[in-house]
């Protein structure tokens, strides 16, 4: 065969275009001991493919299955779990909320000790709501930037 006719057959090979007859041909050019040195790397290709075809599917299969063994790990995960769940449990002890000097949860013995805890609770307030407006300010100067920049 020609050896411009086989490297037009192989780029058709390639793009998908050749036919059964064309791929045959192929096969058997390269089967052959007459291959071009510069097409030798193509041989193993269509040596695969012969080879490949004559092979025969043998099945053997293993009747027996590892889902003991699975189910095994299954189980001891859980009951892991389910100690390790159940002794955090046990030994969890809340924290208690701090107490409220001289009085229980909002009464005072006196009004002077009443106005300055609630002093004290919106000054705790009022710098909790100063820091939260300073990241409300860097959310405005990145609006402003990605205005800028994207231009709207």
């Amino acid at each position: 065969m020609e050896l411009a006719k086989i490297e037009q057959l192989l780029e058709k090979y390639f793009e998908g275009e050749t036919t059964i007859a064309e791929e045959i041909q192929l096969k058997q050019y390269f089967s052959s001991e007459k291959v071009a040195a510069h097409l030798e790397h193509y041989k193993p290709l269509f040596g695969y493919l012969t080879t490949e075809k004559e092979e025969k599917f043998t099945p053997s299969l293993s009747l027996k299955t590892k889902k003991r063994f699975t189910v095994a790990r299954i189980g001891i995960a859980a009951s892991l779990l389910f100690s390790i769940g159940t002794i955090a449990y046990l030994n969890y002890k809340p924290t208690q909320p701090p107490q409220v000097a001289n009085a229980e949860l909002g009464t005072f013995e006196s009004p002077e000790e009443a106005f300055e805890e609630t002093q004290k609770a919106l000054a705790l307030l009022s710098e909790k709501v100063n820091i939260g407006m300073k990241s409300v300010n860097y959310i405005n100067e990145y609006e402003n930037s990605k205005n800028l920049i994207f231009k709207k």
